[in-house]
């Protein structure tokens, strides 16, 4: 324990080095030019701007990569834990989890960098508005991962519970946040969205049909166990049940 504690402070504070190095998309484009007011500029001129198009367009990447696509996926991972006895597979199980939810939580981190940085955030639209909730809970849901309890203690039970529902509404946020997004950028640039939004419906699609998947599974596999150990039954039209059961008695 006191290794994976070690290991997870030693990530968040890479994380952080890291983070702080990114170059700001707009600070190498503006040098030797007079500083221009974002928020002053014209709708109009931002619909026609290449640049601020490029700097949605990694913006979106990024936030998809996290919330649409690593943080489902790790949640599929850490589920598969439940019909895993303790172990060393386990083990392996819980660490793909904390890698995936690390690297989701630093993409929808230089995301928000990069929107602060190089956005008019004015926080009008739903957009904005979730998006500043959600980076305030994943931070939240990386407080509470970090003081996890050992299994068996007191407070295991609660921390759980606050653990997996903070977890879910993290993602369905996310996911929510994301068709918000690809309607912001619509709007934004005049673009279609409509093959990005079928495409990411079909992933979400996907991904719900395995997280439905791995609760019926077990029960799946038992079906065929339990069907090869059931008892032959007589192949003979003209015998019944009642018949085999009467035979039975009297032998």
């Amino acid at each position: 324990m006191k290794n994976f504690q070690k290991l997870v402070f030693l990530t968040i504070a890479a994380s952080f080095v890291v983070l702080a190095l990114l170059p700001s998309a707009s600070s190498s484009s503006n040098e030797g030019k007079p500083v221009i007011n974002h928020k002053k500029e014209t709708h109009n001129n931002q619909k026609l701007s290449s640049e601020l198009s490029s700097e949605i367009t990694v913006h979106g990447f990024l936030l998809w990569a996290s919330m649409g696509f690593l943080m489902p996926v790790g949640i599929l991972v850490i589920r598969m834990s439940n019909r895993v006895e303790c172990g060393r597979r386990q083990k392996l199980i819980f660490y793909f989890h904390f890698i995936f939810q690390i690297i989701s939580v630093l993409l929808s981190t230089a995301g928000a960098i990069l929107s602060i940085k190089n956005f008019d955030n004015s926080f009008s639209n739903n957009h904005q508005r979730i998006g500043l909730a959600l980076y305030g809970m994943i931070w939240v849901q990386v407080l509470i991962g970090l003081f996890r309890p050992q299994r068996g203690t007191k407070g295991r039970s609660m921390w759980y519970i606050a653990h997996w529902a903070l977890g879910t509404g993290v993602s369905t946020l996310g996911i929510i946040n994301i068709y918000t997004g690809l309607q912001a950028y619509q709007k934004k640039t005049l673009r279609s969205t409509r093959l990005w939004t079928l495409l990411f419906t079909a992933e979400i699609i996907f991904i719900g049909f395995l997280y439905l998947l791995q609760d019926k599974w077990d029960y799946m596999q038992k079906q065929g166990v339990i069907l090869s150990n059931d008892p032959a039954m007589s192949t003979d039209p003209l015998i019944s049940p009642t018949a085999n059961q009467k035979e039975m008695n009297v032998l």
